[in-house]
């Protein structure tokens, strides 16, 4: 198996994502950005939607990688520079082409989500949600 440097799946810490009776397991990945994400935890925010993209801001200041990347996966979990936020990924955005996955510009992957990402889609703008280790 190839493994994309900062990226490899299963190698960092385990994550909880919970926001009101909405919980998700996830794991971060080894990146520079993931560690720092780690380092920060735990995490308290109010959320934002971007179509099928959960987003809030986070204590954290990562620069943009090398390998970041518009286009993405649903269950990705990534880290966006420019708003310094943490964002999950289930469907499409607006701005999306067709069915892909996009973010609003370039992130980061962090790690994933494993469980249902889908369950995301009964939160609302301004909800407060908590991100914290296993």
């Amino acid at each position: 198996m190839t493994v994309v440097p900062g990226t490899a799946s299963g190698d960092g810490p385990e994550i909880v994502i919970r926001c009101g009776a909405v919980v998700l397991s996830a794991r971060l990945n080894m990146s520079p950005s993931a560690r720092d994400v780690a380092a920060a935890l735990p995490v308290h925010s109010e959320t934002g939607r971007f179509g099928d993209e959960l987003f809030f801001e986070i204590p954290v200041i990562s620069k943009l990688a090398v390998d970041a990347r518009q286009t993405v996966q649903a269950g990705d979990i990534a880290y966006w520079p420019p708003g310094r936020a943490f964002c999950i990924f289930w469907g499409p955005t607006p701005a999306s082409l067709g069915t892909e996955i996009r973010a609003a510009s370039r992130v980061n992957i962090i790690g994933r989500v494993t469980s249902d990402p889908g369950v995301l889609s009964v939160i609302r703008d301004g909800e407060v949600i908590r991100v914290e280790k296993a």
